[in-house]
């Protein structure tokens, strides 16, 4: 079997109005879609976060990748190797979302090559990752401070006529009572056992409170995460973790780099969890040496592919640390990617992070995949489970086309509502 076309399709989804350390959410999120098809007439699938630079290196590893045996990963994954400079870790950036563009081509070659094996041998994929653990994969309800509006063609207007989630995924949440309401609107939805409060968007004590006024609304049985995207300095991440030990699952990234997390667990009484100082095979010396986060989120966009996240989970074992998954606004393909390899990791520790519920298109045959007593069920069928929707496709592209994005930039978006606002590294 050999790759004979990639197909490289940017689409551009509804976002709502959500805020984060960055600034805010554009009307459309970008993601990236890649097709391999081999000379007997499969297609593997892949999705990864869209941008115009990372579909230009995309583009330039096709002449790698065509010609190649999707079977052979290891072979193939050399030659891209070969192919581009490696990347350091610095190009990850300080925004919360990672800047690098070459460990997404891994990434994405990997997850549609195993779609192509999964189909070529009637299996799953998450049994090519080494068999299926769970059939019923957890995730987490995802909680934003955000501004009134839907996002998309609606941009920050409203849908009178909308009711549950659909009307909650439209209200403002700038305060406690906001994020409590929210959170029930979305646990009631979707049936989440377990809820993460993405922060770093007012100073500490606003959203200490909200935390707290989760726990009280929630009581001590769902556990709750809390994640600042390391705006917090050292002082203020002790500061406030004290004030969150016995509220909080864990704390995720309150303070930047692997020493300064570090410095923060050794202080706080709290399980610390990173997507942004641990963030690929190089910082792992580091977070041993250091002793920085006790729980690594992966994210297979950014580790390399679902085969390299389950590298990643073994080191975790090896040194005793949980692993769960980080979360961006993904379509079906990658929610399925996420889902094979949660259903195949021994060592899952913490239900997944997701951006599911904030989307509302789709891209696959059959529509979303449901969100069930908080659990995603793995897809049935050979490989990732699903299949494009080439209607849907085609009109995630052109909104693509029409809403003229090609990066990602949560700041100019946030200027709109506050005039001036520069994204700081470290705010409080």
């Amino acid at each position: 079997m050999r790759i004979t076309e990639m197909h490289i399709t940017p689409i551009a989804l509804g976002d709502p109005p959500l805020l984060n350390a960055a600034g805010l959410h554009a009307p459309y999120a970008l993601r990236t879609v890649v097709e391999l098809v081999t000379d007997n007439g499969l297609t593997g699938l892949a999705e990864v976060p869209g941008s115009a630079a990372v579909d230009a290196v995309l583009a330039e590893a096709r002449e790698v990748v065509i010609g190649a045996d999707p079977l052979n990963w290891n072979r193939l994954k050399a030659l891209l190797s070969g192919h581009f400079k490696p990347e350091t870790t610095a190009a990850r950036g300080d925004t919360p979302w990672d800047q690098r563009k070459i460990v997404q081509v891994f990434s994405a070659i990997d997850v549609a090559c195993l779609d192509l094996a999964g189909k070529a041998f009637g299996v799953p994929a998450a049994t090519l990752l080494g068999g299926i653990v769970r059939e019923r994969v957890p995730y987490s309800a995802y909680l934003f401070y955000k501004f009134e509006g839907a996002g998309g063609d609606l941009a920050f207007e409203t849908d009178p006529a909308a009711t549950g989630w659909a009307a909650a995924r439209q209200r403002a949440a700038l305060d406690p009572e906001g994020v409590v309401a929210q959170a029930q609107a979305m646990v009631d939805e979707f049936g989440f056992q377990s809820i993460k409060l993405k922060g770093g968007v007012f100073e500490p004590e606003q959203e200490v409170n909200a935390l707290k006024a989760l726990r009280e609304a929630f009581g001590p049985d769902v556990p709750l995460r809390y994640d600042p995207n390391a705006l917090w300095s050292v002082d203020t991440s002790i500061r406030w973790g004290k004030e969150l030990e016995g509220v909080l699952e864990y704390f995720e990234d309150p303070a930047r780099g692997q020493e300064n997390m570090a410095a923060v667990r050794r202080a706080v009484n709290l399980p610390m969890a990173t997507n942004m100082c641990t963030t690929s095979f190089a910082d792992l010396p580091g977070s041993a040496r250091h002793g920085s986060e006790d729980i690594i989120l992966t994210d297979h966009h950014y580790w390399g592919g679902l085969r390299a996240s389950m590298e990643l989970a073994a080191h975790c074992r090896t040194f005793g640390q949980g692993v769960s998954m980080h979360s961006n606004n993904h379509a079906g393909i990658s929610m399925a990617a996420m889902t094979h390899l949660g259903a195949a990791m021994p060592n899952l520790s913490y239900a997944l992070d997701t951006h599911y519920p904030w989307q509302w298109e789709e891209i696959i045959v059959g529509g979303r995949l449901p969100i069930v007593e908080g659990c995603v069920e793995l897809p049935k069928g050979p490989g990732l489970g699903v299949e494009l929707d080439r209607a849907a496709l085609e009109r995630a592209h052109q909104n693509y086309l029409r809403c003229g994005l090609k990066e990602r930039d949560d700041e100019p978006e946030m200027q709109k509502k506050v005039p001036g606002w520069k994204f700081k590294a470290t705010r409080w």
